[in-house]
């Protein structure tokens, strides 16, 4: 991506919000296609300063001149906001992410699969409990198994949650490691680990990738429903 990445985006963002139209975009009731202002260079540099790391160049590039977060795939992009002189990026999730952590490479592997099988296939059903006070002390007991495993602190470093998608499934984007910049999901709500997120090349999605093609597809969507 250059740097006329993000040259007139703000405004194609902004002009989806006049029309009626843009109503009929997932997610866009939730964000209005609005937009927080853009930070300042200034701004941007306490930020880093703070997380102790560079952001990816797009998403920096982003932060500079299209906005702070707001409009953006699914409910939008989580805004990063400075609050009481902290930082923090705010939204459905946004605290999953350890932002004292972010300096550290986030990890491409996750937890052992196997271990992963073995635990789903111990996972307590409720159908094998005659009372429902047995299944719930059992569930209880394999979630205090289960979770240290799929929701580990070390599987998230250097990653912040920017977007949900709804029912618990979020995205993030990777901050430092070999995955800077790249969009990974989260869905481990259904059971699965992180996952890095594919274009329809079968290619890493990267910020600018994953925010242009939302756009690109929301201006289509909403001059397919425009009256002709």
């Amino acid at each position: 991506m250059s740097g006329q990445t993000w040259v007139g985006v703000r405004e194609r963002v902004l002009a989806l919000g006049v029309s009626p139209a843009g109503a009929g975009v997932f997610g866009s009731r939730g964000h209005r296609f609005a937009l927080d202002e853009p930070l300042t260079s200034a701004e941007v540099a306490d930020l880093e300063a703070q997380i102790g790391a560079v952001l990816p160049e797009e998403y920096r590039e982003f932060l500079l001149q299209v906005g702070a977060g707001g409009a953006g795939p699914a409910y939008g992009v989580f805004p990063v906001r400075r609050i009481q002189g902290r930082w923090r990026w705010e939204g459905d999730g946004a605290d999953l992410a350890d932002l004292s952590r972010l300096g550290e490479p986030f990890p491409q592997q996750g937890p052992d699969q196997e271990h992963v099988r073995s635990l789903l296939e111990e996972r307590p059903e409720e159908e094998d409990f005659e009372e429902i006070e047995d299944f719930d002390d059992a569930i209880e007991s394999w979630d205090e198994r289960w979770e240290p495993v799929m929701f580990a602190p070390d599987r998230t470093v250097g990653a912040v949650v920017i977007s949900h998608l709804g029912c618990a499934a979020r995205q993030w984007l990777i901050i430092s490691g070999p995955e800077q910049g790249r969009i990974w999901s989260d869905n481990r709500v259904d059971d699965e680990d992180l996952t890095l997120l594919l274009d329809e090349r079968g290619e890493p999605t990267t910020f600018a990738r994953w925010y242009l093609t939302w756009l690109d597809e929301s201006e289509r969507q909403q001059q397919q429903a425009s009256p002709s």
